[in-house]
């Protein structure tokens, strides 16, 4: 395992498993189940390597071999730091080191310390990380534990290298080669060379650093550690983008994708999401490579691959359930899409599909794909376009509206009617006005609009023209995290309807429960909306039924009915926080049934997820019900979980939206779907052009966005 030949140290790791079973050496057995997890780990299989390391502690805990389970759960926490899962990982690491203090195992809490270092390296906290770095060091100095100076020395390297200390970081890399030299650890002297190629290329000395990196490359490929391979080919492809060969820049990029997207097969959802964001930076770069050479198709199928993917994988499982015994690998290659499938997806939608990428601090792209097919491209230079980052920009917009980003936030309402104007028109020249002589003069053509990162938070029916019209007023406007998605979406609304579904479910101000948004904090009683119960009884009406209010809105009645409405209509409090602490946020307050549980009465995205919906339409009229986590795969929150739980289109809001105007705009908007028989989004543009006559302050109007599809 030391020098890296993995295949062949795991069969002797088996043969020992296989004598220790026979003897009942429980202990043993404990320890090569570990030491076979790593190699799986190493070889980058994460669900197996976890699946040895729970098969391990299983065993340590059941015999009390206290030394068994410090060095498991250190293990499992090396998995879950891979993910990118930091907070996770930290609890399995310091569970580690209070075991491994306990029993004055001190290589292994110099192990422990060193990584806890590493989590804070990863959080940015550098002078943090320093402080564990500088406390493993000590240790493993003074047991002559000369494998694990090497990875400290690595990773003190690695704080002075991102505090831009170069001198001194090459210093320390240089040290830590040494000693992996001597030691013989093939994978620590990749680490280390590959390590040294990033202080040159960041002191801009590329053909040096690339002479590093193709070292590295050659001495971490043949081991088979596929996490390390995939980082060097990044930054060989990146080195190349530099040295302005494009070519092999391209070409060393592409490898490294295909290398992350090995590593994803197997994982939960959750751990394809965090594993996810630790990749992104790849994807990022390989677009600018490609459209550097004019391959700005190409590049699109690079954006549409490199976001939403854990989406699209659980959502296409959803839909045909058989997908899910075929091979690993040859699924990720049916999600891979082309551009003939893009322009299929705007030609079958009948729409205008505008994609954005944030590419870097510096570039924006964006696809304009129209029903016809075609395929129209823009680059923006953000720094040219903008005094501020993109960030700021959109935060300053929604707070000019009047709103921000969390729901328990309250904020001053704005009469700046000049401020607001300046922001959104600013948003509009960024992202309308590049693309706006090729979006359609028919207003009641549909208009797609795929967001990323900070985009998914922008308001889009309220950006300003420089004449001051709303972009609303000339446009039907949809949303969706990927266009993929909408291959999907369209799929699940065409899938047949159990015959004896119900019109409508219409929920209206249940009796509100008292909830924990996170532990240790004080419970809080959610407020009263009277105006929601107006609304939900006007809607009501409106299918000939009854809504749902007050205690009739109890969450163990409401559950099974949420399958049997072909419409469902929710006007309550949402929730942004993961009450669970699962890491799906969202929920959605419904009664609570009085069993004295935490959170009774909370319907969470997480729970959503487990559904089977049969709805073509679900309305979250409550507050922030867009929102969530954002990351790379979209908007981990309540949208998400509905689509997957079945349901083709989603209506939710982007911000706190007020009682009054979100009852007119609402009632306006199902009686332009069912009387006068408009699509929903075309349903949704005229109930807030109308509610727009009374309530001419956006944050009245455009909170709410349509996902998936308008039919």
């Amino acid at each position: 395992k030391s020098l890296g030949q993995y295949p062949k140290a795991l069969e002797f790791y088996q043969q020992a498993l296989a004598i220790r079973e026979k003897i009942g050496d429980r202990s043993g057995v404990g320890t090569t189940l570990n030491n076979i997890g790593a190699i799986y780990y190493r070889l980058g299989q994460y669900p197996k390597a976890l699946e040895f390391y729970q098969q391990a502690l299983a065993i340590s805990q059941q015999i009390g071999d206290r030394s068994g389970e410090g060095t498991t759960f250190n293990n499992i926490g090396g998995i879950y730091d891979s993910l990118g899962q930091y907070p996770k990982a930290l609890e399995f690491y310091q569970q580690a080191l209070a075991i491994r203090q306990q029993i004055s195992d001190r290589a292994g809490v110099g192990t422990t310390l060193n990584n806890i270092g590493g989590i804070y390296d990863s959080l940015g906290q550098y002078p943090k990380a320093l402080e564990f770095y500088q406390q493993a060091l000590a240790i493993s100095q003074q047991i002559g534990d000369r494998s694990s100076v090497g990875n400290t020395l690595n990773n003190i390297g690695f704080i002075y290298s991102r505090l831009g200390q170069y001198p001194k970081a090459l210093e320390f890399y240089q040290q830590a080669l040494a000693i992996r030299e001597k030691i013989g650890d093939r994978s620590g002297v990749g680490e280390s060379i590959n390590n040294i190629g990033l202080i040159y290329s960041r002191l801009g000395q590329y053909p040096k650093a690339l002479e590093f990196y193709q070292q590295a490359l050659a001495i971490i490929k043949p081991i088979g550690d596929r996490s390390k391979e995939g980082t060097t080919l990044n930054n060989v492809g990146g080195t190349y983008y530099n040295l302005k060969q494009y070519v092999d820049a391209e070409r060393n990029l592409l490898a490294a994708v295909e290398i992350w997207e090995s590593l994803r097969p197997g994982l939960t959802d959750q751990n394809k999401i965090s594993i996810f964001d630790t990749q992104e930076f790849t994807y990022r770069l390989l677009q600018l490579a490609l459209v550097v050479q004019q391959k700005t198709n190409q590049a699109l199928e690079v954006a549409e691959r490199g976001r939403a993917k854990a989406f699209i994988e659980l959502l296409a499982s959803r839909l045909s359930p058989d997908l899910q015994q075929q091979n690993l690998e040859s699924l990720q290659k049916k999600f891979i899409i082309n551009l003939e499938q893009i322009k299929q997806i705007a030609r079958t939608q009948n729409a205008s599909v505008v994609e954005y990428s944030i590419v870097s601090d510096e570039n924006l792209y964006i696809w304009v794909v129209q029903p016809t097919g075609e395929v129209e491209f823009r680059s923006i230079a953000l720094k040219k376009s903008l005094n501020t980052s993109l960030v700021k920009l959109v935060t300053r917009s929604r707070e000019s509206i009047g709103v921000r980003g969390r729901a328990s936030i309250e904020i001053e309402p704005v009469d700046d009617t000049a401020e607001q104007k300046k922001q959104l028109q600013q948003l509009h020249k960024l992202l309308i006005d590049p693309i706006a002589n090729l979006l359609p003069n028919d207003p009641n053509s549909h208009v797609i609009f795929i967001p990323q990162g900070e985009l998914f938070l922008v308001p889009f029916p309220a950006l300003q023209d420089a004449d001051g019209k709303y972009l609303i007023e000339k446009h039907t406007i949809l949303t969706a995290p990927a266009i993929q998605v909408l291959n999907l979406t369209h799929q699940q609304r065409l899938k047949p309807h159990p015959a004896d579904l119900q019109a409508a479910l219409v929920v209206g101000n249940p009796t509100m429960p008292i909830v924990t948004t996170k532990l240790g904090d004080s419970p809080q009683q959610l407020s009263n909306l009277p105006g929601s119960e107006g609304e939900a009884n006007e809607i009501a009406k409106l299918f000939k039924t009854k809504a749902f209010i007050g205690n009739q809105a109890i969450k163990a009645k409401m559950l099974p009915k949420l399958s049997q409405a072909r419409i469902i209509h929710l006007a309550t409090h949402g929730l942004l926080d993961d009450v669970k602490g699962l890491g799906v946020p969202g929920a959605i307050a419904l009664a609570p049934s009085g069993n004295g549980q935490l959170n009774d009465g909370l319907l969470t995205a997480d729970e959503i997820l487990d559904l089977k919906l049969n709805a073509d339409l679900v309305v979250l009229s409550a507050c922030d019900t867009a929102l969530g986590q954002i990351t790379g795969d979209g908007v981990i929150g309540l949208s998400r979980s509905l689509i997957t739980a079945g349901t083709p289109s989603v209506i939710v809001s982007l911000w706190s939206v007020p009682d009054a105007p979100t009852a007119e705009l609402m009632t306006e908007f199902y009686r332009n779907w069912q009387e006068r028989k408009l699509d929903k989004a075309q349903a949704l543009r005229q109930a807030m052009l109308k509610t727009m006559e009374n309530h001419p302050n956006p944050k009245d109007w455009a909170a709410f966005t349509l996902i998936g599809e308008a039919e």
